[in-house]
């Protein structure tokens, strides 16, 4: 199965069910798998990297599902629930730019980064086929 057909089926499952918390959102749970990702490969980053890039992408990877959860949270408000998306795509890919300075840096290897970019890549998929159909999600209770 490729890519676009996880992807698919994912969003699929997450329209067809009632969804009653952002904890059972497919994008939700990768974003959290790609934070975990960050955590244990910037854990490898030099110390006095600690203040800085390591700070950064890991903050921007956190902050991933953290607006998904408030997108969540405005679901009631379209605009507001896209916004929100909006914004955790915005994190996606800073954190890819966190990712690239770290290969660049040496501080990971291409295999990691690839691996990393690949999963931000699928979630930043994920957030825009959720906004396109925030219909699906929205609600006026």
């Amino acid at each position: 199965m490729d890519k676009n057909t996880d992807l698919a089926n994912l969003l699929r499952e997450d329209e067809n069910h009632y969804v009653t918390s952002f904890r059972e959102l497919h994008v939700y749970k990768k974003s959290m798998e790609l934070a975990r990702l960050i955590f244990t490969l910037s854990n490898q980053f030099p110390s006095e990297e600690k203040y800085s890039l390591t700070d950064q992408i890991r903050r921007s990877s956190r902050s991933i599902g953290a607006n998904i959860a408030e997108a969540w949270g405005k679901r009631r408000y379209p605009a507001h629930f896209t916004s929100k998306l909006s914004d955790s795509l915005s994190e996606t890919l800073e954190t890819q730019c966190w990712l690239d300075h770290s290969l660049q840096c040496n501080y990971m290897a291409a295999d990691a980064h690839k691996q990393a970019d690949e999963l931000c890549n699928f979630v930043a998929a994920m957030i825009r086929n959720t906004s396109a159909k925030s219909d699906k999600f929205c609600t006026s209770k």
